[in-house]
């Protein structure tokens, strides 16, 4: 199935894969550089009427309207946690991209109906379906790690940051490509009786 269509998704996936892991390459290299404020928003207080100001740690400035808050001076630890809120959905969505471009890259060169097709969107299924929650999970939990260094009064737990409407989305290139593996080798037992 070598069609225009399927030639530009493929290059354009691939170059989208590229774009997105530079970015991540480059603010992880930018921020853990820079010696700015670290900020970070957090829902803890919004339905409190709070007197007065927020119950934070010496250096951290807070703001209950936006319930943001800021560290002029961050430690290792807190920049990392910053990093860990950014880094983990453009590592995803780059080896995601990067996935489905070689998936349309074997329907280019062998067609939509072959086992490397079939295989390769499993693998995009199963990525997605397990992906999501984890980046999800790491980006919650920094980001609540974070809040929790800044104002000792949250705490900091397991949350997971996102939709997960996406694990549905990689379930079902499973399940499709469960289906396409099996479409395959009833084609092949049909052409070995013929």
């Amino acid at each position: 199935m070598n069609t225009r269509l399927t030639r530009t998704l493929a290059s354009v996936t691939f170059a989208l894969a590229v774009l997105f892991g530079l970015a991540f390459a480059g603010t992880g290299v930018t921020h853990m550089l820079d010696d700015g404020a670290v900020c970070v928003e957090t829902h803890f207080w919004r339905n409190a009427s709070l007197e007065g100001s927020l119950p934070t740690v010496k250096g951290v400035t807070a703001s209950a309207s936006t319930e943001r808050l800021c560290q002029d001076s961050p430690s290792v630890g807190q920049r990392a946690a910053d990093l860990g809120g950014r880094l983990p959905w453009l590592l995803f969505a780059s080896l995601t991209l990067l996935l489905f471009s070689r998936l349309m890259r074997a329907v280019v060169r062998q067609g939509p109906f072959t086992d490397t097709v079939a295989q390769r969107l499993s693998v995009l299924g199963w990525f997605v379906a397990v992906g999501t929650p984890l980046a999800g999970l790491v980006v919650g939990w920094s980001q609540s790690w974070l809040v929790g260094s800044m104002a000792p009064i949250v705490g900091s737990g397991p949350e997971v940051s996102g939709s997960m409407a996406l694990v549905l989305a990689g379930l079902a290139a499973v399940i499709m490509g469960k289906i396409m593996r099996q479409g395959v080798r009833m084609r092949e037992d049909l052409e070995g009786t013929i």
